[in-house]
């Protein structure tokens, strides 16, 4: 199975659908769930810092005995190493625990105040290092990336927010499209508020499928990058089982009207 790309303003592209692994500390099922991702067909893992469990993704593929050329491999530095004097060194620690020598995307966790300038000047090092394919962030507002392009050296790649039919972020999605920024969509399935809302049941009885597949599909015909999570092996399966079917445009007017900025996460709007 080919996986639709988007391309980065790095001139490389990233798979439109990507294996997140918050959540899945516990060592055993974290294996797992990266060895039944890379048998249903994904090639796009989104790992983190703070989410304890890079040694497990690492692990994982190389048991598995992927090919990291045919891999897309994301980590995010974490709000305690965003200072100039550690951020490096737990980059490299984050590549020892991965067991690759560079990760396709390396992206700042937070917009934390006080270190998020010193921090992209840290990741552009990496990026002209070649340690980093190419960098980016993660939940930053407008006016957090109207500031970090006003002195940015490298552009970011990404904006990875949360991100699903509840909450579809418009401006923010307009506004990344027009700065040549890619969107990427993490917990697109609301973690499960709304599997019972009838639309949602309407169209995926439509398309024989369910209700999270339409709600995954929905990201892919939106044009962003959707980040899905499970441990499960049958819904692993499931979430990548969304491309032999498109959304008409009957389907994504009546998605839209479900827009009613549902977080289930934290809520950068107020960090200055």
């Amino acid at each position: 199975m080919e996986l639709p790309e988007l391309i980065m303003n790095t001139g490389a592209t990233i798979p439109q659908i990507g294996f997140g692994l918050w959540r899945n500390k516990e060592r055993d099922e974290c294996v797992d769930a990266v060895t039944f991702a890379l048998e249903a067909g994904y090639t796009h893992f989104d790992d983190a810092q703070v989410y304890g469990n890079e040694q497990y993704l690492g692990e994982a593929v190389t048991d598995h005995g992927a090919d990291r050329a045919e891999l897309f491999i994301t980590t995010k530095i974490g709000t305690d190493n965003m200072d100039a004097d550690t951020l490096a060194s737990s980059f490299a620690e984050s590549l020892k625990k991965l067991r690759t020598d560079y990760v396709d995307l390396l992206l700042l966790h937070f917009p934390v105040t006080e270190t998020r300038a010193e921090a992209w000047l840290e990741l552009e090092k990496l990026y002209d290092s070649g340690a980093a394919k190419a960098i980016g962030v993660s939940n930053y507002t407008i006016t957090h990336l109207e500031e970090l392009l006003r002195t940015c050296k490298v552009k970011p790649a990404v904006n990875q927010v949360e991100l699903s039919v509840v909450l579809q972020q418009p401006e923010l999605v307009e506004f990344c499209s027009d700065n040549d920024i890619i969107v990427e969509a993490y917990t697109p399935l609301a973690e499960g508020h709304f599997f019972d809302d009838p639309t949602l049941k309407a169209i995926a009885a439509k398309h024989s499928k369910t209700v999270p597949q339409i709600m995954l599909r929905w990201c892919i015909d939106y044009g962003v990058v959707c980040l899905t999570k499970s441990a499960n092996k049958e819904r692993i399966e499931q979430n990548i089982d969304i491309f032999d079917f498109e959304l008409d445009d009957a389907d994504m007017a009546k998605l839209q009207a479900l827009d009613q900025n549902h977080r289930t996460n934290w809520d950068p709007t107020d960090v200055e």
